[in-house]
């Protein structure tokens, strides 16, 4: 009887072992827990994809240990927060939690100050957003202008003014979603 390949056999079972999600509830930093909820919120990424991301490199990770000084950790206010986590990311922080002798609440609290540097580009990127759609305002308003002054020309049911009105109406619908994007972002201007 001829083998039968089953894709399922092998190191791809395992791969998808690795994907399954756990929860976890780590103690942590209200800087850290708004850290990660800020950028898997504003940036539209999954909690579980940010922490695959952070934690997924064991050589990064086992670098980071090398560095935390437990005592200072053990400064920091911080409060209980659970969250989904890949098998993958489990098993890497348990790994060099054990093999530092640290706790993995160490471990996530120092990979997601990572993060920062995304937040703070993130922030340069929110005033530059704000500068531009000021401009956006002013240029929609000379459209508005624009319309009104054809209506006046050729008649609200010409051809052009038609046409013409679409565009400001596409226009005002964009500035509406600016809008809202730039109010979500707000949250960045106080981190």
């Amino acid at each position: 009887m001829p083998k039968i390949d089953d894709p399922f056999l092998g190191p791809a079972m395992f791969d998808l072992r690795g994907k399954q999600s756990v929860r976890a509830t780590f103690k942590l930093s209200q800087k850290a827990i708004d850290s990660i909820g800020l950028v898997a919120i504003h940036l539209g990424i999954k909690q579980k994809s940010l922490f695959d991301h952070i934690i997924e490199d064991m050589g990064a990770l086992d670098d980071l240990a090398k560095t935390i000084r437990i005592r200072q950790f053990k400064k920091i206010p911080r409060k209980q927060k659970t969250f989904v986590l890949s098998r993958k990311t489990i098993d890497a922080l348990s790994t060099i939690s054990e093999t530092y002798g640290m706790p993995r609440d160490a471990l996530v609290e120092y990979s997601v100050k990572k993060l920062e540097s995304v937040i703070i580009a993130e922030k340069l990127r929110h005033e530059e957003r704000k500068k531009l759609q000021k401009q956006m305002a002013a240029h929609f308003l000379f459209g508005e202008t624009l319309y009104k002054q054809a209506t006046k020309i050729l008649g609200a049911d010409d051809p052009f003014c038609r046409r013409l009105e679409k565009s400001i109406a596409m226009a005002r619908k964009t500035a509406q979603e600016v809008n809202e994007f730039l109010d979500k972002s707000k949250v960045l201007e106080d981190f």
